[in-house]
């Protein structure tokens, strides 16, 4: 691990440190489990975005075969 430092408000400090009581944890536990999150989150919300912009970029392309006639002649 690499050690790294950070500011945090009084208000944050204090509430990490009511965490890190209620669960057992230490703090920095805690922090890196956030942390962990976050990058989750962010990674879901990436792809969540590409997904939204790719949606539809075929549609409406004279260039492409007929899929449904294709898909009809494979469903026989």
């Amino acid at each position: 691990m690499i050690r790294t430092q950070i500011y945090l408000t009084d208000k944050q400090r204090a509430e990490l440190a009511i965490i890190a009581r209620n669960s057992g944890k230490k703090q920095s536990e805690i922090i890196r489990e956030a942390i962990d999150r976050l990058i989750a989150q962010a990674g879901q919300d990436q792809k969540k975005t590409a997904l939204q912009k790719a949606a539809g970029i075929w549609k409406n392309r004279k260039d492409l075969p007929d899929f449904r006639a294709i898909r009809s002649q494979w469903d026989r």
